[in-house]
């Protein structure tokens, strides 16, 4: 089992920047990726960015392309989300999620994550 807890968020202005942690425990050593989600008021879980915790590839979604970086340290366990230039849009829950899949993994798909952390809330004001 992984247990993975977050930590950041908050809220800020248009323009503003957060940073989200995600430290994982248990079976740290069994995740292969590790990336982080939202969900909005209404609307589906859906990938902002992953990463591949024993090498340098990296997946982000359109909408946070030059805004956001995601990274992560292998031996603390811990990943990041550096989120600049937030816009209101951006508001919504945060989930860290990390899994030990590789073969037919899918970067954006919400089931082909194992495990989730408890959610962090996000708001940007205008």
């Amino acid at each position: 089992q992984v247990q993975l807890l977050q930590s950041g968020g908050g809220s800020v202005q248009t323009g503003g920047s957060l940073r989200l942690s995600c430290v994982a425990s248990g079976y740290a050593s069994r995740i292969n990726f590790m990336g982080w989600f939202r969900q909005a008021p209404g609307k589906e879980r859906e990938a902002i960015a992953v990463i591949y915790t024993k090498g340098d590839t990296k997946y982000y979604a359109d909408f946070v392309k030059g805004r956001f970086n995601i990274s992560h340290n292998l031996v603390e366990n811990t990943a990041y989300l550096q989120m600049n230039d937030l816009k209101p849009e951006d508001t919504a829950m945060y989930y860290c999620a990390a899994t030990g899949r590789m073969y037919g993994f899918k970067w954006y798909e919400v089931r082909d994550f194992d495990n989730w952390g408890q959610g962090t809330q996000v708001t940007v004001s205008s």
